[in-house]
């Protein structure tokens, strides 16, 4: 919103008439539009008028070379330039006599004419070359149409708000609630209001029902908080992202601030003795023949909505969150920070999180963080970096005041506990358990709301130890000058390095393969553990840094695949009732293995193999070698056969897997899943029968406790799932995950990448 906000108008009305109370930036200008560019015989020759690359780039010129384009001297000219219609208005008007904003009594023409200069008395009265009675009078619509949401485009401008009213006996009081009705007088999502989280609400003394409390305004019939905006330019802008672009400007701003002023109306009549202070303020400067600019800042004085309004519209157009007060009412009002992104963007207007799971977990953050945010998914391995003393924000601040209520205590104290544990050196499940809190109920939704109120953000686990792997991202938020100013005042022990030679470090380190974590590359000493972990946190929170993951893939190996269908083989002519010729049986397999020698290994794909397979196949076993591998089966199995079992627990069950359903359509045997060649298992959660067949073949002469533990967490090597996630779901430590990639490291392909 911070390229389209013009301004935020406050308007009124009354017995007296319409009237713009109050408005920010004094003087608002749209952006100018043309319908192509307008060239002259003096810029280029005539031939070259309609050239379309000078067309693209003449407003890329300086000004000093561009002359001043005259007036157009015929109709035929007047498709070079467009123009709003407001700007054919005759710019010299008079005012004719508005009401003043107060709505009580009419100064005489002489007072209101107490001004000599008419471009001043203009500026008063007018607003985006329409008089400022009218104006409001188009903005203030009939009672029929107030309390929801209002939305008017007229002449490329966009006037967005929640007018309200007094009811008809003149009084103001509070809507009844209505069933499954949000605050924001929509049905709200799941039952919930859409943005119930961070809105300022009345305290328990403030809050009344409509049978006991009741203002009976004396002129006050209607005000409208405004947004007024510039249309985005159809050629610009993805035009089915506009409606959703101009809701979320309604429920997040225009709707949360006229909540808050018609509460303090209902209850003290707030809103209008604002607008008597500053129509009478208004009045006397015009009688004075003060400058509108006069009458702006003294309002910024006298008044609590003026400040207000300035400080929206300057955090919106900084893309910060504002913080204003209305009658000692604090506001945390922001937009998501990416929502002009959002306007630009031809995709679907749909979620637009950076990892969205199968389960739908991003939907854990609500509709209101749905878009514009980016924010990752939340979920119980991610960690919270906190951003107290960063960019102003402090997530302790005033949370240990006396000024809390008693029955609010409770829930300061706990959120006092939560900030004191999160380090980005726990997971949100481990902050849960060490809070003794429920993930669901309690540490998900303190999460949301400091994210939602920029005091944290969601980060992935950095190792206590700094054994993380990082790297860098394509681009640096501020200029890199600018961050090693910053880092050097911020560290000054000799042991730290210049921030451009860490950024060096880290992104060679990347390439090695092994000691490539942010320890064995930057730190070097454990002595300096606790000084680089506030780097790594200084770096973390102007997002310098990418933590990489590690992630697994489970590979079918061209040896591991020979053997599972020989003993496919031996276990179908058992099931025949025959007798096994060896001799036969390794013939066969000879001729399988003859099929497939010219299958030339170096045309397999690195990633495809794990690295003892990748080396294998590099030296291409020879038939005599696949030969003896082939009698080592036979022998074997006439061994179990003759009763020479010595209790191998997972051979038998190999069998026992491979015997059964071996004549099944549906087992995977003879169809083009059947080959020798290697083949990634690309979700081994859900494996076909031949693959699980495979799955179990690699378990064949291993421990039956890390046999058991490979065929719990297999399902996790899908290439997708991170390590974190992986010790989450599956429930085991590290060291264990570290001892079932060595043993099965023949079939495993790993590597790192962003989460």
């Amino acid at each position: 919103m911070a390229e389209t906000l013009l301004a935020i108008l406050f308007v009124t009305t009354s017995a007296k008439g319409s009237s713009l109370v109050y408005r920010w930036p004094p003087s608002p200008q749209s952006s100018p539009r043309l319908s192509r560019a307008r060239l002259t015989h003096e810029t280029c020759c005539a031939s070259q008028l309609d050239n379309p690359w000078r067309a693209s780039h003449f407003s890329d010129a300086t000004a000093d070379t561009i002359p001043r384009i005259p007036k157009p001297a015929s109709d035929a000219d007047d498709d070079y330039q467009w123009q709003r219609p407001d700007a054919y208005r005759d710019q010299s008007l008079s005012p004719s006599g508005s009401n003043p904003a107060s709505g009580r009594s009419s100064p005489t023409k002489e007072v209101r004419y107490g001004l000599d200069d008419p471009e001043t008395l203009y500026e008063y009265d007018h607003l985006f070359g329409y008089s400022s009675e009218f104006l409001a009078s188009l903005l203030c619509p009939q009672l029929s149409m107030c309390h929801q949401k209002f939305e008017l485009l007229v002449d490329g401008l966009a006037f967005i708000g929640h007018p309200v009213c007094a009811e008809e006996d003149g009084e103001w009081r509070f809507k009844p609630e209505k069933s499954k009705m949000g605050s924001r007088g929509r049905e709200a999502r799941n039952g919930q209001s859409p943005h119930n989280e961070g809105r300022a609400s009345a305290s328990p003394d403030r809050h009344a029902t409509p049978e006991k409390v009741q203002i009976k305004a004396s002129w006050l019939h209607t005000f409208h908080f405004v947004m007024v905006l510039d249309i985005p330019d159809p050629s610009s802008s993805a035009s089915g992202n506009v409606s959703r672009y101009f809701d979320i400007i309604y429920e997040q701003i225009a709707f949360t601030v006229t909540a808050v002023l018609f509460q303090e109306q209902v209850l003290c009549n707030f809103v209008e003795e604002e607008c008597d202070r500053l129509g009478s303020l208004k009045d006397t400067c015009i009688s004075k023949g003060e400058p509108f600019s006069s009458y702006v800042n003294q309002a910024l004085e006298v008044s609590s909505i003026a400040p207000a309004m300035k400080a929206l519209y300057e955090a919106i157009k900084s893309s910060y969150m504002a913080y204003i007060t209305i009658h000692n009412l604090p506001l945390e009002i922001q937009l998501p920070p990416y929502l002009d992104v959002l306007l630009h963007s031809e995709a679907e207007p749909e979620t637009d999180f950076i990892n969205q799971t199968d389960d739908d977990e991003s939907q854990i953050w609500g509709p209101e963080m749905s878009f514009g945010w980016r924010l990752p998914v939340l979920t119980p391995w991610k960690s919270l970096l906190l951003l107290d003393g960063h960019n102003g924000l402090d997530p302790h601040m005033n949370l240990k005041g006396g000024h809390v209520n008693p029955e609010d205590r409770t829930l300061v104290e706990g959120l006092i506990r939560f900030l004191e544990t999160a380090s980005v050196t726990l997971s949100l499940a481990d902050m849960a358990g060490l809070l003794d809190w429920d993930l669901e109920s309690q540490v998900i939704p303190t999460v949301r709301w400091l994210v939602q109120h920029r005091r944290a953000k969601i980060v992935d686990i950095v190792h206590a130890g700094l054994k993380t792997v990082f790297t860098l991202p394509p681009k640096f938020d501020r200029p890199l000058s600018e961050l090693t100013a910053e880092f050097a005042s911020e560290f000054s022990h000799p042991s730290i390095p210049p921030l451009p030679q860490i950024l060096s470090t880290i992104s060679t380190a990347i390439s090695k393969q092994s000691d490539n974590h942010f320890f064995a590359s930057v730190v070097q000493s454990k002595e300096l553990i606790p000084m680089y972990h506030d780097v790594v946190l200084w770096m973390l929170k102007r997002d310098m840094l990418i933590t990489l993951h590690l992630r697994v893939r489970v590979v079918a190996t061209r040896q591991l695949k020979i053997r599972v269908r020989y003993e496919r083989d031996q276990a179908r002519a058992r099931k025949a009732g025959g007798t096994t010729d060896w001799e036969r049986s390794a013939l066969r397999h000879e001729l399988e293995v003859d099929d497939i020698d010219g299958y030339d290994p170096s045309s397999i794909p690195w990633l495809a193999l794990s690295p003892k397979a990748a080396r294998r196949h590099s030296r291409r076993q020879s038939n005599e070698s696949l030969r003896s591998q082939i009698s080592e089966l036979v022998i074997k199995e006439s061994e179990d056969e003759g009763g020479g079992d010595d209790g191998n627990y997972e051979k038998r069950t190999t069998d026992e897997d491979t015997s059964s359903g071996l004549d099944d359509p549906s087992s995977g045997w003879d169809t083009a899943e059947d080959f020798l060649g290697p083949t990634m298992i690309s979700d081994p959660g859900r494996a076909t029968p031949l693959q699980r067949r495979w799955l179990a073949a690699m378990s064949e002469g291993k421990a039956p406790l890390l046999a058991k533990r490979f065929q719990l967490i297999n399902q996790y090597f899908d290439g997708k799932k991170t390590d974190d996630e992986i010790l989450y779901r599956a429930g085991i430590t590290r060291k264990q995950l570290r001892e079932v990639l060595h043993h099965y490291d023949e079939y495993l392909q790993t590597f790192l990448h962003p989460s």
